[in-house]
């Protein structure tokens, strides 16, 4: 097996409340290979989002060191995007501008800059609002212009905040399987936040498990799943399976004990 693209080394943080201390993560561990999709599933205020700020180098970790390509992580890498669940867009600019705002603040834009993100927003069915204005987007079109704004740049690694929590069932099943297709066209390395556990179970290779206050790694579990997935898959026995195991996971870890 090759080296990890990414590593956590017993990561923990904890976050200062005036005279007391409130820890978020404990001695998490694991590392993430070349082209695999994971997702982190936890219940809420077991340490999800702080752990991936942690991986992205937005937050120092209190104890513990994340590796990315064997260096350590200790502020944003120009190799790992983000797409949060809020878009961040910027509502005085027009799609193509938002999605081309970081390729911007590097350097000056040119007519190839332009082309690939045209070409970009195509990919994702918006060739008919580049000219368009955040306002005048749907949630779904928004999410998927702030997706296209992070793959841009191609990052070696993409983090994934819950980027689809907002959205309505069906506008979310369609960019799941939106995802899955950029991902398996551009071979790329994705680590996911989310609180579904089928949504983890239909794009993930490996699902996480977090759980607890402080949070703790409490499984890593492989999905077998064939690909390309169809949400037809969901449906199968050996799907079932894995969500009634994930979930097994989550109350296991939730029924431990507060450290005193």
């Amino acid at each position: 097996m090759t080296d990890p693209l990414l590593q956590a080394h017993n990561v923990s943080h904890n976050y200062p409340r005036r005279n007391r201390v409130t820890p978020a993560l404990a001695e998490v561990s694991f590392s993430l290979q070349e082209h695999e999709f994971a997702c982190v599933v936890g219940n809420s205020g077991s340490g999800k989002s702080t752990l991936l700020r942690i991986l992205g180098g937005l937050l120092p970790p209190t104890a513990g060191e994340v590796q990315f390509r064997g260096v350590p992580v200790r502020a944003p890498q120009p190799q790992i995007g983000f797409v949060f669940q809020n878009t961040n867009l910027m509502p005085w600019r027009t799609a193509l501008e938002n999605v081309l705002l970081p390729l911007e603040l590097h350097k000056p834009l040119d007519k190839h800059d332009r082309e690939r993100a045209c070409a970009a927003l195509a990919l994702m069915g918006l060739e008919a609002f580049v000219d368009a204005y955040p306002a005048q987007l749907s949630g779904g079109m928004a999410q998927r212009v702030t997706l296209t704004r992070a793959l841009l740049q191609s990052p070696a690694l993409l983090l994934l905040d819950e980027p689809f929590g907002a959205l309505d069932a069906l506008t979310r099943e369609r960019l799941n399987q939106e995802l899955l297709r950029l991902c398996r066209d551009r071979k790329q390395t994705a680590l996911m936040i989310t609180h579904s556990i089928q949504e983890a179970v239909f794009l993930a290779d490996r699902v996480l498990v977090l759980s607890g206050q402080p949070g703790r790694l409490q499984g890593a579990i492989s999905v077998d799943l064939p690909r390309p997935r169809t949400l037809e898959m969901l449906t199968w026995p050996q799907a079932g399976a894995l969500i009634s195991e994930i979930r097994s996971c989550l109350a296991t870890g939730a029924q431990e004990p507060l450290p005193q």
